[in-house]
C-alpha cells in the first residue's frame, strides 16, 4: 500500500478589505498537506479557530510549496509533541536524520 506523500506549504491570507478596515492584518501559516487544495482548507480551518476570519469573508493571497535549499546535504530533524490524555500530560520527542523534511 502506497501512502500519500505530504509536502510543506506556506499559505498567506487575510480578511477581505472593507471601508471600515481597508488594510486588514495578513496571516501566514506553514503546514503539511498532500496538495495545495488541502493546504488552503487547513489554513481556513486553523484561522477560523484562532481569529474571526472565515473562508466566506477572507481571501488567500499566496499558496507556495516550500522546498529544501540544499537537498543533497544530510541534516538532523526533531519532532516534539505534548498532549493531554485522561491520565495527564505526555511528552514525545523523536530525532531523525535525513536529507529533506519530507522524508
Amino acid at each position: 500500500m502506497i501512502g500519500t506523500k505530504y509536502h510543506q506549504y506556506q499559505v498567506v491570507g487575510r480578511h477581505v478589505p472593507t471601508e471600515k478596515e481597508p488594510e486588514p492584518k495578513v496571516y501566514r501559516m506553514k503546514m503539511w498537506a498532500p496538495d495545495h487544495v488541502r493546504a488552503k482548507s487547513k489554513f481556513w480551518y486553523f484561522l477560523s479557530k484562532l481569529k474571526k476570519v472565515k473562508k466566506s469573508n477572507g481571501q488567500i493571497i499566496a499558496c507556495n510549496e516550500i522546498f529544501e535549499k540544499r537537498p543533497t546535504v544530510v541534516k538532523n530533524y526533531a519532532v516534539w509533541v505534548r498532549y493531554q490524555s485522561r491520565s495527564g500530560f505526555h511528552n514525545m520527542y523523536k530525532e531523525f536524520r535525513n536529507t529533506s523534511m519530507n522524508g
